[in-house]
């Protein structure tokens, strides 16, 4: 039973079935691991949402940046920005349940020696350690009072973990290494605000996974968010955001072998998204 780990879709559902057309995917035999950040900038966010959805067990799926950003504002805790493109999404028949699935997805998984999360991990976290902090934000999701996290959710501080944090800092901190990280300093403080390549890192900051004594270096993990930095093919470190938003790639690797498939994503997406 191969398992595909899949980069940022975004709404790309062309990318996506072509993709998957691609790799001869059976969900009766396959399974497809994904990165986040299913939703928004894209054309489609509707019809990816409902796909992945639909595949029941033969999916798992990461919550990314923009995955929660979806469920912020459906529930009245975030508002709608310029560049977002998930009207479709708010105005469906089917978007509570579209939602509430969405919500009650993990923030990291583990299986086989593989880890999955959307940006990233802080260099003091072991990927046991992760998965427990992991597993507070999704039960604080997950409880009847979510709401409280959605609304207290955004923003930048902390900028760094600490055992001593409590309360919305602690799950915030959790929310931004995973889900919105790229860049940090050898000492696990974040930079959010950087989206380019390695060639313009501001000083002092390196890519979390560059790390000296990383504390996860031992697990293999994928990732995705960083469509600047695209493919990173490494032993302990695969990245998966090939920039199919901007009319680039959609990739997936093959985790028994490593072998990677791509998919060109069509040019008039990414002018659609540029306009």
């Amino acid at each position: 039973m191969p398992t595909y780990a899949i980069g940022d879709v975004q709404g790309c559902f062309h990318a996506l079935s072509g993709l998957l057309v691609q790799i001869e995917f059976d969900a009766t035999r396959d399974h497809l691991w994904f990165v986040g950040d299913l939703v928004n900038r894209g054309p489609d966010s509707l019809a990816t949402l409902r796909f992945v959805k639909g595949l029941g067990a033969a999916a798992v799926c990461v919550l990314g940046n923009h995955d929660l950003h979806l469920v912020a504002v459906a529930e009245g805790y975030g508002k709608l920005r310029k560049d977002d493109t998930l009207d479709d999404t708010l105005d469906a028949p089917d978007r509570d349940e579209l939602v509430t699935w969405l919500r009650q997805r993990p923030l990291m998984h583990a299986e086989d020696g593989y880890a999955l999360v959307h940006a990233g991990l802080l260099p003091a976290w072991t990927v046991p350690h992760a998965l427990e902090l992991a597993r507070e934000v999704e039960q604080e999701l997950q409880a009847p009072t979510y709401g409280s996290l959605l609304a207290r959710m955004y923003g930048n501080d902390p900028d760094r973990w600490s055992d001593n944090l409590a309360g919305y800092a602690r799950l915030r901190v959790i929310i931004n290494a995973m889900t919105r990280m790229r860049v940090c300093t050898s000492d696990g403080v974040m930079d959010l605000r950087f989206k380019g390549d390695t060639a313009a890192l501001p000083g002092g900051v390196l890519p979390w996974f560059a790390v000296p004594g990383r504390a996860s270096r031992d697990t293999r993990l994928i990732f995705g968010h960083w469509s600047a930095l695209g493919l990173v093919l490494e032993p302990n470190v695969v990245g998966l955001d090939t920039g199919c938003l901007w009319g680039r790639k959609l990739s997936a690797l093959r985790l028994e072998d490593r072998q990677l498939f791509q998919f060109s994503c069509r040019a008039e997406e990414a002018e659609e998204r540029r306009r």
